[in-house]
């Protein structure tokens, strides 16, 4: 059986990926697992901190747990099986050993509010879960809700196709949800100038994901995030799939959220799958 893992601490955005994550659940049939992990509180002393607080912790997760799961067989009717877990340690470690036991289909999580965003991102979860699990992992944002997923874009680099795009994952989404591909090359050739090694692999991968009849789009902009951005709102993505290679992508989507609020930050929920 299929299983979908959403991760909480019990904030209301951690709950909005949990609903996401339930929703989409009762589409694809498959079972949903729910995962808090408490965290060790940090000291500064070589004193560790006392027992009974971290049993409080751990008692306390357990209740808003049990409250958690009522409310999802609440709005889902019963009709998926819904799994509860709660562990104590490193947060990424010990979903990483969770996922190991269940082998998802995907990883759902949400992200921060746009005030602290990119602390979020870049010193908190988001990131590192990207980095490390190696099960597709899908970032929700704020008060963005599972309708259906009719249109996922692909942010590609043309850059070693056949050895870097998973392509069984995509194929299983696309088919599952019977929905619109679009493929996106964001970049400063356009045209004529389109290099050797462009036209090759957009050559590999029209052999690859032909059966799919993607839809190509050739965006000529030096800001990636940019040209993401805008493509993701005026063609209402209901997500975009990243190939985190080395991160350079995903750093770029997100690094400008102080100026502005992103259309991915706000709207797009985004699948990084590994290579």
């Amino acid at each position: 059986m299929k299983t979908i893992i959403a991760l909480t601490d019990f904030s209301a955005i951690s709950l909005n990926a949990v609903n996401y994550a339930a929703d989409m659940a009762c589409i694809t049939g498959s079972n949903l697992s729910l995962i808090h992990v408490c965290s060790i509180p940090l000291t500064f002393s070589e004193v560790p901190p006392p027992a009974y607080s971290i049993k409080e912790l751990i008692a306390d997760a357990e209740e808003q747990m049990k409250e958690l799961k009522e409310k999802i067989i609440f709005r889902t009717g019963e009709r998926i099986k819904i799994n509860t877990e709660i562990r104590q340690g490193e947060v990424i470690t010990e979903i990483d050993d969770y996922c190991a036991l269940l082998n998802p289909e995907a990883v759902v999580m949400g992200t921060e509010s746009a005030g602290a965003f990119e602390r979020f991102l870049f010193e908190g979860k988001t990131i590192a879960a990207m980095r490390q699990l190696s099960w597709p992992v899908i970032i929700v944002p704020p008060k963005v809700k599972f309708v259906s997923i009719r249109k996922i874009g692909l942010a590609c680099d043309f850059r070693k196709v056949a050895e870097t795009i998973p392509i069984k994952e995509i194929k299983d989404l696309v088919n599952e949800f019977h929905t619109e591909f679009h493929v996106l090359h964001v970049s400063s050739e356009s045209g004529d100038s389109f290099s050797a090694e462009t036209i090759e692999e957009s050559g590999w991968l029209q052999d690859i994901v032909g059966e799919l009849n993607p839809i190509y789009h050739f965006i000529n902009d030096t800001h990636i995030e940019k040209g993401i951005n805008e493509f993701a709102e005026k063609n209402n993505l209901d997500l975009l799939i990243i190939i985190p290679k080395k991160h350079n992508l995903i750093r770029k989507i997100f690094q400008h959220s102080r100026s502005k609020q992103l259309v991915l930050h706000t709207h797009v929920p985004v699948m990084a799958i590994h290579e």
